[in-house]
């Protein structure tokens, strides 16, 4: 921190009091993977998903935050370690708010998810592995950007020319080579109202 006289102001309304009000519990759903693998369409699926039951959410968009907040880093080490800490400090600002906020980044490194973890509390913090092998990847690559990797016109692209660390103990793992879109969203559901973050959709929620 470069500047010492800052302090700390409390909110007048906590997380706890808000999320009362909303009947729900906001958390950080983080995901991570490889490029392709799946994390923003399932991310977006499952911010519909619960829109449509009443659940306050929002999904924070690797490529859509490199658009503005995250505009001046590259995909150096360093970049993506300070890309992913301010990341952490806006999903902290969003469960502050009352919201369920999903991240979908590659987020290739142990070492980051993790800073990401400790600014929440246990219980805010879900981390979901979006399992897929490089190859079916590299087969689906919606963007091309494997090829280009592959041609040496993107330097530091995690599977190709940059490490991906994978997951050490994530609440979730989705191996969407192997499951289908809607598996993976049920699996999602499941978790959450097993876990008392989202109650369970009655039949006459759906009338």
């Amino acid at each position: 921190m470069k500047t010492k006289n800052l302090y700390w102001h409390e909110p007048s309304v906590t997380v706890k009091e808000r999320s009362k009000s909303y009947d729900y519990k906001s958390c950080v759903i983080w995901f991570t993977g490889l490029s392709a693998a799946g994390k923003s369409t399932l991310a977006n699926r499952l911010c519909s998903e619960l829109h449509n039951r009443g659940v306050k959410s929002y999904v924070l968009d690797g490529d859509n935050i490199r658009h503005g907040l995250n505009k001046n880093l590259g995909f150096t080490p360093e970049d993506r370690k300070e890309n992913i800490r301010r990341i952490g400090e806006v999903a902290k600002l969003f469960v502050d708010a009352g919201l369920i906020a999903m991240t979908a980044f590659i987020s290739p490194y142990n070492e980051d998810r993790e800073s990401a973890r400790k600014l929440l509390k246990e219980e805010e913090f879900i981390e979901v592995f979006v399992k897929c092998p490089l190859p079916v990847c590299e087969q689906r690559d919606p963007k091309g950007i494997y090829r280009k990797a592959k041609a040496g016109q993107i330097n530091e692209f995690t599977g190709i020319s940059a490490p991906y660390e994978e997951p050490q103990n994530p609440e979730i793992v989705l191996e969407t080579d192997k499951m289908s879109l809607d598996e993976c969203i049920i699996s999602l559901l499941d978790y959450l109202v097993k876990n008392e973050y989202i109650k369970e959709l009655r039949d006459a929620d759906t009338e």
